[in-house]
Formats: C-alpha cells, structure tokens, sequence
C-alpha cells in the first residue's frame, strides 16, 4: 500500500513539474485553433490626456535619455512626472513645462509609493497613467498604440519591452528571456482570451483603475507591485491587454553580479505572490473566466531555470526508478525548446540573441546562485545599472 502511493505520489510529482514543459506550447496550440480575432480600429480625433510616471532610485544618469525619448513621441497631450527617489537632481534641468521633476523629501523607496506621489503631485486629472523605468526609452508611436487598446474598451495595457542594449552574452540571454514571456504570457494569453502579465515598466491604465487596485497597497516595499497590480485586477475579471507594438526599450543586465541581484529579487517576488494564482482559478472555475482562469495558471508557473532544472532532476531519477518516463521526459524537453525557439522565430529577433543561447548553462548557473541569495535580498526596488547611456536614435 505504502509503496503504491509512494509510486503514485511521484508520478503527480512529475506531473506537476512537467507540464510546465509543454504548457506554453499548449497554449500556442488553443492560440492557433480559438483565438479571438482583432477588432477593426477607428482612429478617435482627441487625445486621451496621459500622466507618464518615471520612476528613478538613487540613479539618475539615465533620466535626460528617457525625458529626450518621451518628449519625442508622437502625441502631444502628456505631461512626464519624475519620481526622483532618494537621488541627487542637483545635476537635473528640465526646461520643458510638460516635466514635472518630483523630490520626495522623505525616501519611498517603493515603486507604489512612488506612483502615489506623482498621482498625488498631478498637475491635472489625467485619464490614464503609464509607468516608465528610469533606464527605459520609448518608441515614438508608443502613446498612439496603447489608444489602440483603450479605444476598444481596455482599461490596462501592457507593451513589449525590446532590448536597448545587446553588447554582451547576458544582455542577450536577457533579451531572449524576455521575448520568451512576451509572446507566450502577452500575445498567446491575451489572444486566447486571458491576460497579459504586467512587466514592471510599458504599462498603462486608466488612473481610476490603478488607484482602486493599489490604494490598499499603498505602503507595499520592495519589488513585485506589478505582481499585485495584476492580480487586482484580473480578480475583477478585467482582462488586461497587450498592444504588441506599443514598444520600450529596456536596458538588459550585462554584468554576472547585476544578474544575480536582480534575479535574487525576482524570484523572491515570485515566491512571495505565487499563490494568487489558486485564488485566481478558484474565481475562473466559478464565473467560468477564462480570464482568471489561464491567468491563475499561469501565476503558478515557477521560473524558467526553476523547472527545467527540476525536470533534468526528474529525468535523471528516472534512469533508475522508470526508464520508461525518460522517454517522456526528452519529448517534454523537446516540445519546450520547439516552444522557445517558436517565441524567437515568431518575434522577428535579433541574430546576436541567437549566437548567445549557448551561454544558456552559465546563465542559469548564475540565477541558481540568485535562488540561494533570496533570503539575504534587500528590499530597494532598482537594478543597479552599469551600462552607459546610450540614446537609442
């Protein structure tokens, strides 16, 4: 009997693990059979009025850049509100009115806290908000691509964030990394339905929206507000959408030491908010969302480096306990690297990001090394950057 469950409870072990093998390229597989089609889109005459929050922490080098690419958009009714935390703006000199440079006299040291003060600091009620990082640069058509979305009756948006740098092998990994979660969890998620998940930075909202969601987290620390954000707002069945080419820019890690610390929190987060993902399908089973309920599934799914390696772990015990399963386990790994070399192929991506994917054991050694940090992980809410600023024209 004992040996039985045993038996049994590795198998739903292995199960657990391994369907998130296959999971995105069975959503890839519902994408192509369901998805919903694109509603046509008529161009409005006005400009929904955009309060652009820019949120900085003890770094300010890359500040000029971003306010330069956010004054280049091709919109005009803006106002950019810099949230310069815990920095010296000694240096900062902005001469145009629609930049408001915001000094809190008391350190946040909280993305939440943060968007409250410049929301609290507008100079008008602005219909919608977007949050930009203070290393990130805009596409020029950014602002008219998120109207897109809204226009149709969207009240949360989310864009791709493209690589602004790609001179190391990190960089790269990075960069793939990200046209990974973009495609599966932004394109083929919002496409079957669902939601996009939120990124951090190229997001907007309509302000109502954001301060229903986050009021009660108004005092949240450290990293993962965009974790709590979307899980507020797919729990009222409201489906956040992806405007594919409402583009940002976003400065890639390129040092091993800078990877580690940014991972560190990241996987802290993850462990921290994972478990909406259940509360999410609960809602989806009961009101027959399949908002919340792919979403809430999606929520569960620990990070890349976490179950490929906890598969090789599966696939290497059963060499010995059933051989049989191995066979199983080399056809989920396949059908995973068809599944990521699709996200690649289908994102237009670069060739040096494709030159670097044999960097992929170092990568994951370092973020190993970030899971063994995560308790020492500090609560700031910034990557130190090391790259220097570059404009993107």
């Amino acid at each position: 009997m004992i040996k039985s469950l045993v038996a049994y409870g590795w198998i739903g072990v292995q199960i657990l693990i391994g369907y998130n093998l296959i999971f995105p390229m069975l959503l890839y597989f519902f994408y192509r059979l369901f998805r919903k089609k694109e509603s046509p889109y008529t161009l409005m005459i006005s400009e929904a009025d955009y309060g652009i929050i820019v949120t900085a922490y003890e770094q300010t080098s890359h500040l000029p850049l971003v306010v330069e690419s956010l004054l280049a958009l091709n919109y005009s009714n803006f106002i950019i509100y810099i949230v310069a935390d815990r920095c010296d703006i000694s240096t900062l000199s902005f001469s145009d009115k629609r930049v408001v440079l915001l000094r809190p006299e008391e350190d946040l040291m909280s993305n939440v806290r943060s968007h409250f003060y410049a929301i609290n600091n507008f100079i008008r009620k602005h219909e919608r908000l977007t949050i930009i990082d203070s290393d990130n640069l805009v596409d020029p058509a950014y602002l008219n691509e998120l109207n897109i979305y809204f226009d149709q009756g969207y009240v949360a948006v989310q864009g791709p964030r493209m690589p602004k740098n790609l001179n190391t092998t990190y960089a790269c990994l990075d960069a793939a990394r990200d046209i990974y979660y973009h495609f599966y969890d932004g394109k083929i998620l919002f496409g079957l339905g669902s939601s996009a998940t939120l990124a951090g930075s190229g997001m907007a909202f309509t302000t109502n929206l954001y301060i229903e969601c986050l009021e009660k987290y108004a005092n949240l620390s450290g990293a993962g507000f965009d974790k709590v954000l979307q899980a507020e707002i797919v729990k009222r069945d409201i489906q956040i959408a992806f405007a594919e080419h409402a583009i940002v820019y976003d400065e890639k890690t390129t040092h091993s030491e800078q990877l580690v610390s940014q991972r560190a929190r990241w996987i802290n987060t993850w462990f921290r908010y994972f478990t909406y993902g259940f509360s999410l399908i609960k809602k989806g089973i009961l009101n027959f969302s399949i908002n919340q309920f792919l979403f809430g599934i999606t929520l569960l799914r620990p990070p890349l480096f976490m179950f490929i390696i906890l598969s090789a772990i599966c696939l290497f015990a059963d060499i010995f306990i059933h051989p049989f399963y191995c066979i199983l386990w080399l056809a989920a790994f396949f059908i995973f690297i068809a599944g990521f070399y699709l996200a690649l192929l289908k994102s237009n991506t670069n060739k040096q990001i494709y030159k670097s994917l044999a960097g992929i054991p170092l990568f994951m050694f370092h973020q190993v090394a970030s899971l063994l940090k995560i308790k020492k992980v500090k609560a700031n809410i910034a990557t130190r950057h090391f790259q220097v600023p570059v404009s993107k024209n």
